[in-house]
């Protein structure tokens, strides 16, 4: 079962899980609202903060394992709503977790967090392994904090679950809430003749560790293929080790555009709560799961470059 499985990165995993798991392989998509999916099929409807519906949804399901992915996708959705991200994050969490333990004591928990739950200790400039102390700074890292400490107590009770903090990742099919799709989209639209040759940008000196989203899907696939071997409770990071610039990002797409565009500073752009930088230290990824990163980093600006093309074009088709 795949919780949150029409997001961005849910398509990406049932991809990894048909490559890497083989057959027989039975997943069931859910999101809170249910639709049919080109690659998920039926995807059924499940909110994650109904606990009644959580528990029904593990009682009728009895999964072998979940992948629990539901949440919001951005710090700037749990900024604008701190309230809901405490319920879908932690109390939704919980709720699942509780009723894996009651309806499927035997189903194993894949948690996906964030590195960003490290906060204040990225400022030390070192890669950051799953030993360093968690010192979240706003709503996003904090309600994702919260929720990967109570499993990890959980875990003491009985919960099989792995706890998997991913750092950055990027490809096709991710908002514009994101920094690599945004300065993409902005690029599509003015080679689709939609915008004019100037991209707005924001602060371009923080670094940041990112990956290739089809890698980090087959992280979450391995670790699935690899729990029932692994300490219940067991924290990875997901990351490549490498810092890059948001300019470097730029930079990296710039040179992919077909045509010449200028830049312009947008303090709206601006992240208030930067971190100088942030890099994870995924070895105990690599040496549990066996998990290395297949994809370059101009694989996955070229990805998202192609793919927010796509999208450009079919926003032109329906300009007057």
């Amino acid at each position: 079962m795949i919780t949150g499985a029409l997001g961005f990165v849910g398509p990406h995993i049932v991809e990894a899980l048909r490559r890497l798991c083989g057959s027989p392989l039975e997943i069931v998509a859910t999101a809170r609202v249910g639709k049919q999916h080109p690659l998920l099929g039926t995807v059924m409807p499940l909110d994650v903060t109904d606990r009644a519906a959580l528990h029904a949804a593990i009682a009728s399901v009895g999964p072998t394992h979940v992948v629990h992915l539901a949440g919001f996708a951005a710090p700037a959705m749990a900024r604008a709503d701190p309230d809901a991200a405490w319920r879908l994050h932690v109390q939704g969490t919980l709720d699942l977790a509780r009723a894996i333990l009651q309806q499927a004591p035997d189903c194993c928990l894949i948690h996906v967090g964030s590195g960003l739950v490290y906060g204040e200790s990225a400022k030390s400039g070192r890669a950051l392994d799953e030993n360093v102390v968690l010192a979240p700074i706003d709503e996003y890292s904090v309600t994702k904090a919260a929720a990967d400490l109570a499993l990890g107590a959980l875990a003491r009770r009985g919960l099989k679950c792995i706890r998997m903090r991913p750092f950055n990742h990027s490809g096709t099919g991710q908002s514009e809430a994101f920094v690599i799709p945004a300065f993409a989209m902005q690029i599509a639209r003015i080679e689709a003749g939609l915008h004019p040759p100037i991209i707005r940008v924001g602060n371009l000196d923080a670094q940041r560790d990112f990956l290739d989203v089809r890698d980090v899907a087959s992280a979450y696939a391995l670790a699935v293929r690899s729990i029932e071997r692994l300490e219940p409770g067991i924290v990875l990071n997901i990351a490549s080790g490498v810092p890059r610039r948001i300019s470097d990002v730029l930079s990296g797409l710039l040179a992919k555009s077909r045509i010449k565009i200028s830049i312009e500073h947008d303090p709206a752009r601006d992240s208030p709560a930067d971190l100088p930088i942030i890099l994870g230290d995924a070895d105990r990824a690599r040496e549990v799961l066996g998990w290395k990163a297949e994809h370059t980093f101009d694989d996955m600006l070229t990805a998202v470059m192609n793919n927010c093309r796509e999208r450009a074009a079919q926003q032109a088709m329906v300009q007057p």
